[in-house]
């Protein structure tokens, strides 16, 4: 019979690799945490309507990326392909605003995507992200952009650099997308992509990656010149207290995301020395979508990361942090397998992670088994000990083995909580 394999664009994590994922999650809790946010989590299947209304009809996402189809009861749904919409959706369902503003979430979860699968990049990926709803100011889009920051340097990640650039609101941005689209209609030689969002959404003309659109670049007309007083107001604010706080930042002006609801703030974080591919994370602000959902004005800004191009990314830089390694085996010979279980579950119980023997194997094969596996400590259970009433403890890094009355293991938890503190 055929070998079932997984589908294109999809990927299996196996240890050791879920270990470093698991630590990576566990750090983006605890940023996430250190700046007072509380998870969120929404359904992975939502009404197709939600990304259509909110991420827009006319990006790459909704136009090709999601998975929508129709379910048994005829309605049209799609699988999550990005976490802001669906929190929105549920801060107005929920009524979470009643509670007080601001509003600050983060989740980790599966976000689904139909796009050519490439490095860092799959068609099923565990996205980071943090939602701030409710704070106008500018000190609410530098908050979520240091706790990134935060989060980067706290999984690995040295200098990095924040690009910003500012898509002006609802009062300006129609007079620079008339004067884009001015400007690009007398252009020939785009690409076809670009050519098809020229009238659709001339922003995305400024995010095209091909070398002979990247060209044309240079002529747009420059955003900054476009702004109002108060969306120019607001962006002087955020570098100002970007440049307060230490943080590296520098302008982008052709920076638009790929997103509809963007207003005001855009921002990506770059690591240089991660070649092309070296944006980690991106974000902004997205003043208009939650009355677009059918709520009232709020302001809100927010980012996301995928993890899985966050960890090759690491992996590349060889600073990913190992998966802790068990610290005790628990290995046995002759008929002491109930002893050995208690023994084991002894340990578990205090705290420490232990290996019990399951194959039945020679005791010098569990002791290559526990160089194998990076253990120090291996408490050994034969007969002779389970009739005294003892176990051997052995310590492969220093040679030295001594026998211990079960009942005083406590000492043999200790010396390993100190050998873990110390490594």
């Amino acid at each position: 019979m055929e070998q079932i394999r997984r589908l294109k664009g999809m990927k299996d994590l196996l240890p050791p690799a879920s270990g470093r994922r698991s630590i990576l999650e566990d750090r983006a809790r605890e940023a996430a945490g250190t700046y007072g946010y509380s998870e969120i989590r929404t359904p992975i299947l939502e009404a197709a309507e939600l990304y259509v209304r909110g991420v827009g009809e006319s990006t790459d996402i909704v136009e090709k990326e999601t998975y929508t189809f129709e379910d048994r009861g005829g309605r049209l749904v799609t699988l999550r392909p990005e976490g802001t919409a669906g929190v929105v959706r549920a801060y107005l369902e929920e009524n979470m605003h009643a509670a007080g503003l601001p509003v600050k979430v983060f989740y980790l979860q599966p976000a689904f995507r139909s796009e050519n699968p490439q490095a860092g990049r799959y068609r099923q990926h565990t996205q980071f992200g943090v939602e701030l709803l409710g704070a106008a100011d500018a000190l609410a889009d530098v908050e979520v952009i240091l706790l990134a920051r935060t989060f980067l340097s706290r999984v690995g990640f040295g200098r990095v650099t924040v690009t910003l650039n500012s898509l002006g609101c609802s009062d300006c941005r129609p007079r620079y997308r008339e004067a884009l689209l001015a400007y690009y209609r007398g252009v020939d030689g785009l690409c076809a992509t670009c050519r098809e969002r020229r009238e659709k959404n001339p922003l995305r003309l400024l995010d095209c990656k091909e070398p002979g659109c990247c060209a044309f670049k240079t002529g747009a007309p420059e955003r900054e010149k476009f702004l109002c007083a108060a969306c120019a107001d607001h962006q002087n604010r955020v570098e100002d207290l970007l440049t307060a706080q230490g943080v590296v930042w520098r302008p982008d002006k052709n920076l638009v995301r790929g997103l509809d609801y963007y207003t005001r703030t855009v921002f990506e974080i770059v690591d240089e020395g991660l070649g092309a591919q070296n944006t980690v994370c991106g974000g902004g602000r997205y003043d208009r979508l939650v009355e677009t959902l059918g709520g009232r004005p709020t302001p809100a800004v927010g980012f996301g990361l995928g993890l899985e191009r966050l960890q090759e990314a690491l992996e590349k830089k060889g600073v990913v942090p190992a998966a802790p390694a068990p610290e005790l085996l628990v290995a046995h010979r002759g008929e002491t397998a109930a002893a050995a279980l208690q023994l084991a579950e002894k340990a578990r119980r205090a705290g420490i992670r232990t290996e019990l023997e399951l194959l039945g194997r020679s005791l010098k094969s569990q002791l290559k088994y526990a160089d194998k596996l990076g253990i120090r400590t291996v408490a050994i259970l034969g007969e002779d000990e389970a009739a005294r009433g003892t176990v051997t403890v052995r310590d492969l890094v220093v040679g030295e083995q001594r026998e211990m009355r079960r009942e005083n293991l406590e000492q043999l938890w200790q010396t390993i909580r100190e050998q873990e503190g110390s490594n």
